[in-house]
């Protein structure tokens, strides 16, 4: 019986971080990967492998991304060029983390994502200024060296631990490169995309996704994040982003604590 009650678990966790991916801008594995990590056991149900977790989070974040990137582009929210300056690099940093992932330690996987999302947090509590968060994409220049340099060694790490990267770069482009809100929103979508794909890529290769779970998860995240984007573009952008930053925070917290300062 245990395995309805994984499919159930996936369905609702797909629902929930598709509808997080609308609304914020994410793919959703800084949320899908704590869930899918802790919801099983603390429900009495067996748990699913890290390795299988990683895939999940990589398949869950492709097509919940997918889905509201299109959303978000009808509403000029996505801009193509910021998109393939940082999305090719984290493209091809991205397979080749995936690909040696699964020779590295469960533990180390866990740490890095820690890491990662403690990083991510650290940038999303600094003050910055939301008068141009609700410009599309015709206002919104950017630097692409900078951007570059910065989407080679993010994409690596982002492939290496199975996510596509939404909860650490949204905050670089909002405090690195400067873009705007509901821009950034919309563009780390078409971005996750690369990362994801390259990343799904690697995980399919080294056979870490579960059909029958992915299915499972993905009729439940796909419908919601168009409902997610639907609310995103009629809601404050302050709001958005202290929701972003708390979603982000929370977790970064449970991970490090569980793994790191906390490990038995």
């Amino acid at each position: 019986m245990d395995i309805y009650y994984i499919y159930m678990v996936l369905f609702t966790s797909g629902a929930l971080v598709g509808f997080l991916s609308g609304l914020l801008g994410i793919g959703g594995g800084i949320v899908m990967f704590p869930l899918l990590f802790y919801i099983p056991t603390a429900v009495g149900i067996d748990s699913i492998p890290v390795k299988d977790i990683t895939g999940l989070t990589m398949i869950q974040g492709f097509f919940a991304s997918l889905s509201a990137m299109f959303f978000h582009h009808e509403h000029r929210f996505v801009h193509k060029r910021l998109v393939f300056t940082f999305g090719l690099p984290l493209f091809v940093s991205s397979f080749i983390g995936a690909a040696i992932s699964r020779r590295i330690p469960d533990d180390i996987l866990l740490i890095t994502f820690g890491i990662l999302a403690m990083t991510a947090a650290a940038m999303m509590i600094l003050p910055r200024g939301y008068h141009k968060d609700n410009d599309t994409v015709s206002s919104v220049d950017f630097n692409p060296y900078l951007t570059l340099s910065i989407g080679l060694p993010l994409g690596f790490f982002l492939g290496m631990v199975g996510q596509g990267g939404a909860f650490i770069i949204i905050p670089i482009l909002l405090y690195l490169i400067n873009i705007p809100l509901r821009v950034a929103l919309g563009s780390t979508l078409a971005i996750g995309l690369f990362c994801s794909s390259a990343g799904l890529v690697g995980k399919i290769t080294a056979g870490q996704v579960p059909l029958l779970m992915s299915i499972a998860m993905l009729s439940g995240a796909v419908p919601f994040a168009r409902i997610g984007g639907y609310i995103s573009v009629r809601t404050n952008t302050r709001i958005l982003k202290w929701i972003l930053a708390v979603l982000i925070i929370i977790t970064a917290i449970k991970i490090m604590w569980g793994q790191v300062l906390n490990p038995g």
